[in-house]
């Protein structure tokens, strides 16, 4: 005999409660305090470890002692210095000098960089398909195109005797890298052609992702192209242009090999010095490694403030990151 119609659904209602009930009491197997997260990572972090946290610890320990060719070839011990060696370096008006030159200079390459890159970006939605293709075959290969190569050709390019760039503006012997800014100039050219391909493909690839529907809205209501961009593909694009403004602070921050192939060294009486290629002149042609670890930690803390003060601004517009 069946039961009634109200003792069936209050059974039903029992079952779909205990249901839920036990849904609620299993544990979730990837919550926050679960250490399985933690397990996959463990082997990248012990490789991160290896190759960051143990090289940055004994970079700040040489800083902190007296640590020169003498020390390096054992004939006296080194003794700790404390902050002796930052003392002397701030005391340096040289480093100071250098400081300024290369936090203008890199900001001036990560502007260019991106401005460079955007700009590629939309015009690669913008053509068909074979001169994409080229367009991101070029850029992929100033990428690929290792940095002391690309610095050799860029100073073949640049020639007062030799180079075609002279010739076609009609410069004679005008050497690039004689005067400070026209051999910053030349070095920040270099810079950006083997920078912006990774801002190209990336921003490109963030654009392909926006609904298409959303960009013929706007250009149906009048929207510029300019104006597309500020109101609507930068603001849906800001993680992705985040991280490449925070990778190219720091590549162009610590700038070397082309400072140091296409300019001598540094340039005439070191007018071209960044803080990457005076720390080598430091520790390696003068001997003094613990000035030059010091100026690496001065290096290391300057790109973590940077980077911490961004992500905190863009946190206080409400970003997710």
């Amino acid at each position: 005999m069946t039961g009634s119609p109200v003792s069936s659904g209050g059974a039903v209602r029992s079952r779909v409660r205990e249901r839920r009930g036990f849904a609620r009491r299993s544990p979730r197997p990837f919550g926050r305090s679960s250490a399985i997260p933690w397990i996959y990572l463990a082997p990248a972090l012990v490789v991160l470890g290896g190759l960051l946290v143990y090289p940055v610890y004994q970079l700040g320990l040489i800083s902190f002692l007296e640590y020169t060719q003498a020390q390096v070839s054992g004939g006296e011990p080194a003794t700790f210095q404390g902050f002796g060696n930052y003392a002397e370096l701030f005391g340096d008006g040289e480093f100071w000098r250098v400081l300024l030159a290369t936090v203008v200079f890199a900001a001036a390459c990560v502007v260019s960089t991106l401005a460079v890159g955007c700009a590629l970006a939309v015009l690669l939605t913008r053509v068909r398909a074979v001169p994409r293709l080229a367009l991101m075959l070029a850029g992929l290969g100033a990428w690929a195109t290792p940095a002391v190569t690309g610095s050799t050709v860029w100073l073949l390019l640049f020639d007062p005797d030799f180079g075609p760039v002279n010739r076609i503006l009609g410069l004679g012997d005008h050497s690039w890298t004689y005067g400070r800014y026209s051999a910053f100039l030349l070095v920040l050219l270099e810079v950006v052609w083997c920078s912006f391909p990774f801002v190209m493909v990336t921003v490109y690839a963030g654009i392909r992702a926006v609904p298409a529907e959303v960009l013929e809205a706007a250009a149906l209501d009048g929207a510029s192209q300019w104006r597309i961009w500020r109101s609507v593909l930068a603001p849906m694009l800001r993680p992705i242009l985040v991280v490449v403004t925070i990778q190219s602070v720091i590549w162009d921050f610590k700038v070397f090999t082309q400072i140091y192939v296409m300019t001598g060294g540094g340039g005439i009486a070191g007018q071209n010095l960044v803080l990457n290629v005076y720390a080598y002149q430091k520790a390696f042609a003068s001997s003094q490694y613990s000035l030059g670890s010091a100026i690496g930690v001065v290096m290391l803390l300057i790109l973590l403030a940077v980077t911490l003060v961004y992500l905190r601004l863009l946190r206080r517009q409400g970003e997710e990151l």
